[in-house]
């Protein structure tokens, strides 16, 4: 399925504002940089360079760009200024395409193995309990039976935020006390699911920073009780960065990496701000899908990521002219 079929004309207005911060940012260094030039050469892609790196694609991938920019101009000869725009786009996006990773079109689960057991992992502040909240609401109006786990133990306006949110969404939410054990909440939750027939799990952990030893240990021992109840579980484990942090939001993934087997991807709070560059660098870096993108407060304004219409977005519009 295109992305154009499955993107409504609000879902594009959504991401296009979500970006516009992030393009207006990019586009006024790249013209700064080009001005008064007709053609791309050395000290253009130097220049380039630094708007990458500053605009939060990261180091790795924007030599990566700028290496693809160089074999073109070597093999075109000329290339004019006002071309770079079309240029830029081609590249980043057929650069995003050769991550071995499928764009999602919709808000899916596999068909077997239900329920699909998601935990979400992320610090503090990032969005996470919303970002489920959200989820849960999307996943429901396509039909799934959806349950939550509060398995973040340690805050309560955690455990208050999941319970709002389940009252608001209209599904079943499993909790305990404060300060109980969260992989007794996780097995209590696959349990609940089971007896009920769900189809999807999503388990809220604790916020701990991302340096911390316990982090590791705790998630292995969830991991561990979920697999009493469902052997496979957690099927996906969805990391939550907070966009706006640009560089810190690479380096948090970097970390949870070290400690746990994340295999998606969400980042949230990409309106407020000009950092939306980190999606391109961590989408290309960590080969790891990124399945969901923040571009509003609007429940319906967590969007399933897809890099076609990103760089769609985020190059609507632009062109430099010398």
């Amino acid at each position: 399925m295109s992305w154009k079929n499955f993107f409504t004309k609000d879902r594009k207005e959504d991401l296009d504002q979500g970006l516009e911060k992030t393009k207006k940012s990019f586009f006024s260094k790249i013209a700064n940089t080009v001005v008064g030039k007709s053609k791309v050469d050395e000290h253009v892609l130097d220049d380039l360079e630094e708007v990458l790196v500053s605009s939060d694609v990261g180091v790795k991938t924007t030599l990566k760009i700028v290496d693809r920019l160089e074999s073109r101009v070597k093999k075109d000869k000329y290339i004019g200024v006002n071309q770079l725009n079309d240029i830029l786009k081609d590249e980043i996006a057929e650069m995003l395409s050769e991550n071995n990773v499928e764009d999602i079109s919709d808000y899916q689960i596999p068909k077997s193995n239900l329920p699909y057991v998601v935990m979400v992992v992320g610090v503090n502040g990032v969005g996470k309990t919303t970002t489920i909240g959200k989820l849960a609401y999307q996943f429901k109006n396509k039909g799934y039976q959806v349950t939550l786990g509060a398995a973040d133990t340690f805050r309560a306006a955690a455990v208050e935020q999941l319970s709002i949110w389940s009252e608001r969404v209209g599904v079943p939410i499993v909790k305990q006390k404060m300060g109980s054990d969260p992989a007794s909440v996780a097995f209590d939750t696959l349990q609940s699911a089971k007896a009920n027939n769900s189809d999807i799990v999503f388990i809220d952990t604790a916020g701990r920073l991302h340096n911390k030893i316990n982090l590791m240990n705790e998630l292995s021992k969830i991991k561990k009780v979920m697999q009493k109840i469902i052997p496979d579980a957690p099927h996906e484990i969805l990391l939550v960065l907070d966009g706006s942090t640009g560089q810190n939001a690479i380096e948090q993934a970097e970390q949870f990496l070290k400690a746990t087997e994340v295999n998606a991807l969400a980042l949230t709070k990409l309106d407020g701000t000009a950092k939306g560059g980190v999606v391109i660098g961590i989408s290309d870096q960590f080969k790891i899908p990124v399945k969901y993108i923040g571009v509003g407060e609007g429940v319906e304004q967590l969007q399933v990521f897809n890099r076609e219409a990103f760089v769609d977005a985020l190059f609507q519009d632009s062109s430099f002219k010398t």
